[in-house]
């Protein structure tokens, strides 16, 4: 080939290049960033995004052991992008989906097509799970960073009925499943965009919003510790199938300790059983209060009380240990009370919980411990929403690693903290 040619032909490539990279898509997002705020009256954190064709925005409450998006599909779904996931396809195996809606038997709609794998959609909030068919829309949402809105074409979710908005936040029409399925929104976005298989969340404390960031992200202004992040191998969901794996995030607390002290619990009850799935730790932003069953609650109320010295004053539902906040003083961490360790894989490794994130006030001048007494729960410890505000979580699904920072302790919060990018 002549030098004439070969320049010529290179000339040409590199007009066709810039051409598309004006025409084309633009180029894929560092990160996604959902806002998240926390209704003062249910305490259930919600997210929105915009769904369906034309876009309307979507409220959902966030379930961070949630399977995938579900939404109601009975009332108002209205759209011309649907698409049902027919049976045996590519996308009803990558759910999962051993079931099969052979026909429905009213006016076809989202929801309600013929041939359509099915998968439950579950509201733990109010103990409800139902059938609902797999299905895909657009969806639309903000890009991390500075960046512009994107869109999916082919995003899957399941379409629920309205029975199972019973107990969630007012205008919300769904929830966000963010846990360890193929079908998860993580899951979903790593795939669309060619993301990390991570994410960071901050839940705020306050009426301002926290954040949820997809991708990779820059920790180095408030630096995580790591645990594992372990995988009960029974489900915990509402509706189950036989060899169904957890969705839930799970970590390996070994003890617990106040004031360094260890607090005297059966250690049986924070392993995960392998056959049943019961006992462990999972990390819930569906439960408003960290939930313990009844023997490890008790003994933590016990050693609190002694280490705390503050004289009890009347219960107040759900809690059962309250205090004058008269007598409690304040520190930049919150209530001046004893520190609470999940110890982790080693002793040098835990989990603290100060004063902010342990103690509730329900009045002007009382105050609780905020953990409620769970009974004989499948899980024996539920890590709830208020123990997980004002901290700085990571996780990292590739890896299977949960990072962890308390702002509370480098005098930040979430309301301010800035998500940036790791370069």
């Amino acid at each position: 080939m002549s030098t004439s040619i070969f320049f010529h032909l290179a000339l040409l490539c590199c007009l066709l290049s810039t051409s598309s990279a004006k025409i084309g898509r633009p180029s894929r997002p560092k990160g996604l960033l959902f806002p998240v705020s926390k209704d003062p009256s249910t305490l259930q954190y919600t997210t929105q995004i915009k769904q369906r064709t034309p876009l309307v925005p979507v409220k959902l409450t966030i379930d961070l052991g949630g399977q995938f998006l579900w939404t109601d599909c009975q009332k108002g779904y209205t759209t011309s992008t649907y698409s049902p996931a027919r049976c045996k396809s590519n996308s009803c195996s990558l759910a999962k989906s051993g079931n099969c809606l052979t026909e429905c038997y009213y006016r076809a709609r989202p929801g309600c097509t013929n041939n359509t794998c099915t998968l439950f959609p579950d509201n733990a909030i109010a103990s409800a799970s139902t059938t609902g068919t797999l299905g895909s829309d657009v969806i639309s949402v903000q890009s991390a960073f500075g960046g512009p809105r994107v869109t999916i074409s082919q995003f899957l979710f399941v379409c629920g009925s309205s029975s199972l908005l019973d107990k969630l936040s007012r205008n919300v029409t769904g929830m966000a499943g963010l846990g360890r399925t193929n079908v998860s929104m993580p899951s979903q976005f790593s795939d669309a965009f060619k993301l990390k298989r991570k994410f960071g969340m901050c839940l705020s404390s306050s009426s301002s919003n926290g954040a949820i960031l997809f991708g990779d992200f820059d920790s180095s202004t408030a630096p995580l510790t790591y645990t594992p992040l372990l995988i009960n191998p029974v489900s915990t969901a509402g509706i189950m199938t036989e060899g169904e794996v957890s969705a839930d995030y799970f970590i390996g607390v070994k003890s617990i300790k106040i004031n360094e002290k260890v607090v005297p619990i059966n250690a049986k009850l924070l392993s995960i059983n392998a056959t049943q799935g019961n006992g462990g730790t999972k990390i819930s932003t569906i439960h408003p209060y960290t939930v313990l069953e009844t023997s490890i609650y008790k003994a933590l109320v016990k050693a609190f009380v002694t280490e705390l010295k503050v004289p009890r004053v009347k219960s107040v539902a759900p809690f059962g240990a309250c205090f004058s906040s008269k007598n409690i003083g304040t520190v930049y961490t919150g209530p001046a009370v004893p520190k609470i360790d999940l110890v982790l894989q080693s002793k040098d490794v835990y989990w603290r919980i100060y004063g902010r994130n342990s103690m509730v006030q329900v009045s002007k001048d009382v105050m609780c411990l905020g953990f409620v007494n769970g009974g004989n729960p499948t899980t024996s410890i539920v890590l709830g929403g208020h123990q997980l505000e004002e901290n700085l979580l990571e996780i990292d699904t590739e890896f299977s690693k949960l990072g962890f920072s308390s702002l509370l302790f480098r005098k930040q919060i979430c309301a301010n903290y800035n998500f940036v990018a790791k370069s």
